[in-house]
């Protein structure tokens, strides 16, 4: 079936690197593909690892366990999935058209190549396309303490317009297990990608349903 040029736009890429809080990138693919857009998938080596010590995937047969974990929408089309070897993918070009790119989590190692205009894998060049083609990029660093090279770096790319979304909890609305609480932050990614979504309680709307009622 060929795309239509709207079809084409509803597009996002996710990339998930080596730092810890994969299941951050997994449930961001969820809200997407729910929310009717097509998802094209790159995973670093490292991310592959810790999709199996963080999630328990089985990475030795990576096809496989996309398959498990996504099922009929992997089969369907609505997530497509790209070797980090594969330098020729669609999602290198300028060309291919895509809402944007979000990188969930990112590590401290992509987004140093990133703020140094270094890209030697998939995820690395897709990223840079977002920044040639001025298209929206959106990187959650998951790195605890910070030096000063980490905010360097990130201050470099967010005057280049990059949206930072560190991967930190809120507790205002009281969370009450690990999922809400990964659920806010992939939440936050969703507002900035201006996608719909009802995975927290926005700061104000308890009193605003009590003045309704």
């Amino acid at each position: 079936m060929v795309e239509t040029a709207a079809a084409k736009k509803r597009r996002w890429v996710v990339g998930i690197t080596g730092a810890s809080g994969s299941i951050y990138g997994i449930r961001l693919i969820e809200e997407l593909i729910r929310a009717s857009f097509t998802v094209h998938l790159v995973i670093t080596e490292a991310g592959w690892r810790v999709l199996k010590e963080e999630l328990g995937w089985e990475t030795s047969r990576r096809q496989a366990a996309l398959e498990q974990a996504f099922g009929r929408q992997l089969s369907d089309g609505k997530l497509v999935f790209h070797p980090n070897a594969d330098i020729g993918a669609s999602i290198a070009s300028g060309s291919f058209l895509a809402e944007g790119m979000a990188i969930v989590p990112c590590s401290m190692g992509s987004l140093a190549s990133l703020a140094h205009g270094i890209s030697d894998d998939l995820l690395t060049r897709a990223a840079d396309v977002m920044l040639k083609e001025g298209r929206k990029l959106l990187l959650v660093p998951r790195e605890t303490p910070l030096h000063a090279i980490h905010l360097e770096n990130m201050l470099k790319l967010s005057r280049l317009g990059v949206r930072m979304i560190p991967a930190m909890p809120a507790f205002y609305y009281k969370p009450q297990s690990m999922d809400e609480m990964v659920d806010f932050l992939v939440g936050k990614v969703l507002d900035n990608m201006n996608v719909e979504h009802s995975l927290y309680r926005r700061w104000g709307d308890e009193q605003h349903e009590q003045h309704e009622h």
